[in-house]
């Protein structure tokens, strides 16, 4: 069963943010940003059970292309919430969804 993809707030406002910091860094490449992690969350969401758990329920998947990004989610029944999509060189103790 396909889930719909969800972001809680927080995730919400880290992907967001490096939208706006590639974006800023070079013309376009906020949207290239944003086209990969979308892409990530079609496969999330696709086939979630896929991706290891990594904390009591959560899961992570892995961005391997261009950007070093960790996305975080729940399974839920009918969705899949993305609790933080995280870049990989910052310190994991900084994950909010703890």
């Amino acid at each position: 069963m396909k889930r719909r993809v969800v972001l809680r707030r927080v995730a919400e406002i880290e992907f967001d943010n490096s939208i706006d910091y590639y974006e800023k860094e070079r013309e376009g490449l906020g949207k290239e940003f944003r086209a990969v992690i979308e892409q990530y969350f079609q496969r999330i969401a696709d086939n979630p059970e896929w991706f290891p758990k990594v904390r009591g329920e959560a899961r992570r998947a892995v961005v391997i292309r261009r950007f070093p990004f960790a996305i975080h989610f729940l399974i839920e029944p009918e969705r899949i919430v993305i609790l933080s999509v995280f870049h990989t060189s910052r310190n994991p103790e900084q994950l909010k969804y703890k």
